[in-house]
């Protein structure tokens, strides 16, 4: 082999990890998924086993589809713009739309075939998640582009759905468990409206129709905070009918102080932070390391006295 093909390999290598934009969804993925199915598995003091990897691999491949279709779909128009034309893989010539539909084809199927093998329940909920992916930004649908399903949708396809796959993988009756996955269903509702009041006059100038150009960006705001309030309200609900092991609390209260001692300056698109975003990073933080001490401790790993 060639160093020009070598490089040239390694290159497309690149380019494909790139369109997988997985920096973007792994840190939620995870504590949703795996959250998800010890919920699940805990009332009954049992373990999770290999289909919690199954699911969780088929979150991962699942939210990688929608990040790949929507930088094939938004390609025509982030080639106009310098810095996006840079981002995106296929704008910029990196990977042709070609090779791009093909691996979003590819990542589409294995994800099928995971959630099918993570049982019945998790299949459907795994095939929604696929279908409001596409749905999501696919033309002539694009759902990101519309009044309130842009915000329905994301908040489910990107939380909601997520921990709905990981519990119903082990469980039948969720119960009190529709708190937690409507409080992560808000929280996911929070960062749309997060992201669309600070897109605002972009969106407006480029004539998108979407929640926040149909409402202006005040009550767009408000509807972020409110989306906050409830699903810590549900959080809290949750907490108390004890859908947690006590001692996680320990780590949630050091997470919280020190995020507050320490406050970040960026949210989670990198941007300075407002009306609440400098809480973002250092949630996902606070919420993997939740979810994996839980998960070691479930599986023998480590003993909490």
């Amino acid at each position: 082999m060639t160093d020009s093909v070598a490089t040239n390999l390694g290159g497309k290598i690149v380019a494909v990890i790139r369109l997988s934009r997985w920096r973007e969804h792994v840190p939620f993925t995870i504590p949703l998924t795996v959250i998800g199915g010890l919920l699940a598995v805990e009332p009954a003091a049992s373990q999770v086993d290999w289909r919690l990897f199954a699911v969780l691999a088929a979150n991962v491949l699942a939210m990688s589809f929608a990040f790949m279709l929507n930088n094939i779909e938004d390609a025509p128009d982030d080639a106009l713009d310098q810095n996006k034309r840079q981002q995106n893989v296929i704008s910029s010539g990196a990977l042709s739309r070609r090779e791009g539909a093909i691996l979003s084809a590819m990542t589409f199927i294995s994800a099928l075939a995971l959630y099918a093998a993570s049982g019945a329940l998790a299949l459907l909920i795994g095939v929604a998640t696929l279908a409001l992916s596409y749905l999501y930004s696919a033309h002539p649908f694009r759902f990101k582009a519309r009044p309130i399903t842009d915000v329905v949708s994301h908040a489910l396809m990107l939380s909601g759905l997520l921990i709905a796959a990981g519990f119903f993988t082990f469980g039948r009756e969720p119960r009190e468990v529709w708190l937690i996955i409507a409080a992560a269903s808000l929280f996911s509702a929070y960062g749309q409206f997060y992201n669309q009041v600070a897109d605002y006059e972009i969106d407006k100038e480029a004539g998108l129709k979407n929640t926040a150009v149909l409402l202006g960006k005040g009550p767009t705001s408000a509807l972020g905070h409110l989306s906050i309030l409830m699903a810590l309200v549900c959080m809290l609900a949750a907490i108390v009918a004890g859908l947690f092991p006590a001692w996680l609390g320990t780590i949630l209260i050091i997470g919280v102080v020190i995020t507050i001692i320490f406050p970040w300056e960026y949210d989670m698109r990198g941007n300075p932070a407002q009306n609440g975003g400098n809480v973002q990073r250092p949630g996902l933080i606070i919420a993997n390391l939740l979810a994996l001490v839980w998960l070691a401790s479930n599986l023998g790993w480590i003993t909490i006295v």
